[in-house]
């Protein structure tokens, strides 16, 4: 039996585009390791290891991670920015879209990787990616990406710090200790090391590189520059964008770009890259708040470095504002708006938590998703999902625009999964600005908004984001600075139930994960019919409004 070369050559092709099956095994377990120079503490590695190796696949391939779980607690993992369309079941989300891996289990996220971009893996269940559970995930285009260059260069950005997640959680939500704890410093990781054991990235004359920059911390932003060379920003949070000339980026907790850089036609200098780690609610210590990380650029060994000067009121920073989706989408036609409040209050139980619209998040039992596709009609019903859920139900391929208000001096990284949305408006909270604020000026995108999935709401403004409600499932708003979310700013969007129902079934070995803890996978948030949410705890009420 022969093939002719054309039939041949179609067979491959056709191999190429259906892609690989990537295979990837984690033992999710305790290490002691000294990141940061202050001495070894317990963290969270894979295999013995940490930091975790990055995730490289290309759009097209099936990812099979298989996550066994060495921990003393249930674990989970999330795909940062993947939109899960159709698996809505393999998002991560300990107790929204599944019960955490018991101790002792296993259990394999397998999905087909439809997204390229820059994005992130980390642990979803007790904040776990705090200690460590979080490495880049990088998705090749199939074929020539929309921009061109020579070299992918990774560079993921980490805050650490000397105690656990588990001790700050502790120290902030016990009613008894003062609030606000003391901050913690913490430093600065470059590639899982020491900031300031950065290895050199080299440069060839003439060559573009892709810089993918990821900020995977859990409460402090990088600033990013390269002086002496143009950037362009080409992507933000998987999303591709006309190309913006800019000076620096400032990324945010959970944000992500990719900036292009040509090297210089010639080897006769090296230089260095800026990355400040910082958070604007942090007192200034020298040395200290900020960090500043300095690395190096090899043209030439030996060859002297230019020395970078100072930023001035001409430094031009990437700003969601200025940036353009790629794909030219115009604003997208509002369907519904909703409006989402932030504060902070004093709770009945003693403690100081986050809340949209005076609503703190606090888990189900029974994971959202199950409610949703268990619960027949009554699943449109938002009380179902549990007073703390703060469900909100979404019609099939309607158009929301959210309005976020944020009244007071914190700011804010929200992520939304499964989504990305469109960034139209920034603005002043009118009325709820103090009175030695700094007033600030409405501010439109003209023309073609960038898309990405978080965004910073700034103290004493507003943003507006517009997304389609294209893809039915549960998936949550969450802050990603982890204290916050802790304190309960989160809330869950119940997309299309009634699609969900009909295009989606959970694989009987996740049920398997709540049955090992005796976790019902049907009725509502309780786990039980109707509205009995007998078994949840009581809903805590506001005694003091603090912003």
């Amino acid at each position: 039996m022969w093939i002719s070369v054309p039939v041949f050559l179609t067979l491959l092709q056709a191999l190429a585009v259906l892609g690989r099956r990537v295979v990837v095994n984690w033992d999710v377990g305790y290490v002691d390791i000294d990141r940061d120079g202050y001495g070894s503490r317990r963290a969270i590695g894979v295999n013995g290891v940490l930091p975790i190796p990055p995730v490289r696949v290309t759009v097209g391939d099936t990812l099979a991670l298989t996550v066994h779980n060495s921990l003393n607690l249930t674990t989970s993992i999330h795909a940062h920015g993947l939109f899960q369309k159709g698996t809505n079941y393999m998002d991560g989300a300990a107790s929204i879209t599944q019960c955490g891996i018991p101790p002792g289990s296993q259990f394999t996220y397998e999905y087909v990787v439809e997204q390229a971009g820059t994005f992130w893996i980390h642990g979803h269940d007790h904040y776990q990616n705090v200690d460590g559970l979080r490495t880049p995930l990088v998705v090749y285009d199939r074929g020539s990406p929309p921009v061109k260059y020579d070299e992918d260069i990774l560079l993921s950005f980490e805050d650490w710090y000397t105690e656990t997640f588990t001790e700050r959680v502790r120290i902030t939500l016990d009613p008894s200790l003062p609030f606000p704890p003391p901050h913690g410093i913490g430093f600065g990781l470059i590639n899982g090391i020491n900031g300031n054991l950065t290895k050199p990235i080299h440069f060839q004359p003439g060559r573009t590189y892709r810089l993918r920059l990821i900020n995977m911390s859990s409460t402090r932003w990088f600033q990013f520059s390269l002086p002496g060379h143009a950037m362009r920003v080409v992507e933000v949070d998987g999303m591709y964008t006309e190309p913006l000339g800019v000076d620096g980026v400032d990324i945010a907790p959970a944000q992500r770009y990719s900036v292009l850089v040509t090297a210089h036609s010639t080897n006769s200098f090296n230089y260095h890259f800026n990355a400040t780690m910082y958070a604007t609610f942090i007192p200034v210590e020298p040395g200290l708040s900020p960090r500043i990380f300095i690395g190096d650029i090899i043209y030439q060994q030996g060859a002297p470095f230019v020395q970078p000067g100072s930023y001035d009121n001409s430094f031009r920073w990437a700003k969601d504002i200025d940036l353009h989706a790629l794909d030219q989408e115009p604003a997208l036609p509002v369907d519904r708006s909703l409006e989402l409040v932030i504060g902070i209050s004093l709770y009945s139980t003693g403690q100081h938590l986050v809340h949209f619209n005076n609503i703190t998040y606090a888990p189900p039992i029974t994971p959202t998703l199950y409610t949703a596709l268990g619960m027949g009609n009554m699943a449109m019903d938002e009380r179902v999902y549990g007073p703390q859920a703060h469900a909100i139900v979404l019609k099939h391929n309607e158009v929301i625009e959210l309005v976020i208000y944020n009244p007071e001096d914190a700011l804010h990284p929200l992520h939304l999964h499964g989504h990305t949305f469109q960034i139209t408006e920034y603005g002043p909270t009118n009325g709820l600005v103090p009175n030695n604020a700094t007033a600030f000026p409405v501010v439109k995108n003209s023309g073609v908004p960038v898309k990405r999935d978080t965004v910073v709401v700034q103290p004493y403004q507003y943003v507006k984001l517009r997304f389609k409600a294209d893809n039915p499932g549960v998936w949550m708003l969450r802050c990603h600075m982890d204290i916050h979310f802790a304190m309960g700013m989160a809330l869950t969007f119940i997309e299309a139930p009634e699609v969900l129902q009909k295009t989606q079934k959970v694989p009987p070995n996740m049920l398997e994960l709540c049955a090992k803890q005796g976790i019902k996978t049907t009725g509502n948030a309780a786990g039980n019919q109707g509205l009995d949410f007998t078994g949840l705890p009581p809903v805590p009420t506001i005694v003091l409004r603090e912003g």
